[in-house]
């Protein structure tokens, strides 16, 4: 019995007749035109009977007195014997009653078909199955320090509230909303985090704010907001850190951290978040400035060497009546006196992060800057503030 699996070629043979005939005919005139051609080791029939050649496709179609048609032959015989065998089935010349012509068209090598089938597979396969499992050495490694990172986490107080490991011993803490949010921090090597853990402030994070310089770091959403102003009620908090708007810090890059830290502002600028009288007499006293309007274009030593804080910003337009435009990197867009704000809003395009100047804001003008999509408003001061945009934060020039 011939089995396909064992098939190495597959011979092709067109057959011209003339003449109607039908398949037995063909069939017929294969086996007794090559019986003993080449002896008894390539016999036709022996070889279908040890199962060495398979059977006889013959498709034929009659057409105007004429019979065309091929003839497929599978053998599992190496390549001489397949094409002495091929090339002696070319001496047939009648079928039944009538003159036939048979060529051989080609020898087709089964085994170099599915070896291409084979490839083209395997492209599909590497394209398609392979995606999400490549080996990406960052990945394993990422992994693997995802691990250790959790395994540094510890939990201060009887609420037993998640930090990093050098909390109890570093002079500085940031308090951050979540346990994500510290293990983001340890991510990039920070680790002197502990979570809040919600709007109802733990008592230990309380007592580490009164012991040590106390920075925030929290989601620029709604819930962030909330948080920061119940712990500048309840703990003593130094300075301020923003997360870009709508942005969670598990979310954030390691440069969009350290931007936030190097950007923090000192609480006492936070006044439209201080609600108690004890955190207003924290502000520092008004400063009289007597001096001269300076122009934009006058600029003194200290001046010279280009600002990249907010806070290196807020210190550059104190007592000057100047006002800065400042980009997401903190670059100064439009610089312009202070009294001519209004006249640089309706000239401001671009993307633009915040506004930096030494003037009053009242809710007038805070309207008009409402409308220019800001991160922030640093300014010497907010008189009558009823409405305040939420998108906005005001914050004061120490």
């Amino acid at each position: 019995m011939y089995s396909p699996e064992t098939t190495k070629y597959l011979i092709h043979l067109t057959l011209q007749i003339e003449g109607v005939v039908d398949k037995p005919d063909v069939v017929g005139a294969i086996f007794g035109q090559t019986e003993g051609l080449l002896g008894e080791d390539l016999d036709l029939r022996d070889l279908q009977r040890t199962g060495r050649v398979g059977r006889i496709d013959v498709q034929i179609t009659t057409k105007r007195g004429e019979t065309k048609g091929e003839i497929l032959i599978s053998s599992s015989l190496d390549r001489a014997e397949t094409a002495l065998l091929a090339s002696s089935l070319e001496t047939i010349d009648r079928v039944g009653p009538c003159t036939a012509r048979v060529k051989v068209d080609r020898i087709e090598d089964i085994r170099v078909t599915k070896r291409r089938k084979i490839v083209e597979r395997a492209k599909e396969l590497l394209l398609e199955d392979f995606d999400e499992g490549a080996i990406n050495s960052d990945d394993l490694l990422d992994e693997v320090r995802e691990v250790i990172r959790i395994e540094k986490l510890e939990y201060l107080g009887e609420e037993r509230v998640h930090a990093g490991p050098n909390v109890v011993a570093s002079d500085a803490i940031i308090i951050v909303e979540g346990r994500a949010d510290v293990i983001n921090l340890l991510r990039y090597g920070i680790k002197n985090a502990v979570a809040v853990e919600g709007t109802n402030v733990p008592r230990v994070i309380i007592d580490l704010c009164s012991q040590k310089t106390a920075t925030t770091l929290l989601d620029g959403d709604r819930g962030g907001e909330l948080i920061l102003r119940e712990l500048l009620q309840v703990a003593e908090i130094d300075f301020v850190a923003y997360s870009p708007r709508g942005k969670s810090v598990e979310e954030m890059s390691r440069k969009e951290i350290v931007k936030a830290l190097r950007n923090k502002v000192p609480v006492e600028g936070i006044t439209d978040q201080i609600p108690n009288e004890e955190a207003m007499e924290r502000l520092p006293p008004p400063v009289n400035h007597t001096g001269d309007e300076e122009l934009p274009e006058q600029r003194d030593e200290e001046n010279q060497k280009p600002p990249s804080t907010l806070s290196e910003h807020m210190a550059g337009v104190r007592d000057k009546k100047i006002a800065r435009f400042l980009s997401p990197d903190y670059a100064v867009l439009l610089e312009s006196s202070a009294t001519d704000l209004e006249g640089a809003l309706q000239t401001l395009n671009g993307d633009v992060e915040g506004l930096v100047v030494d003037r009053i804001i009242d809710q007038r003008l805070l309207d008009q800057i409402g409308g220019k999509n800001l991160e922030f408003v640093a300014a010497r001061d907010f008189k009558g503030i009823i409405k305040r945009p939420f998108s906005i934060r005001l914050i004061k020039i120490g």
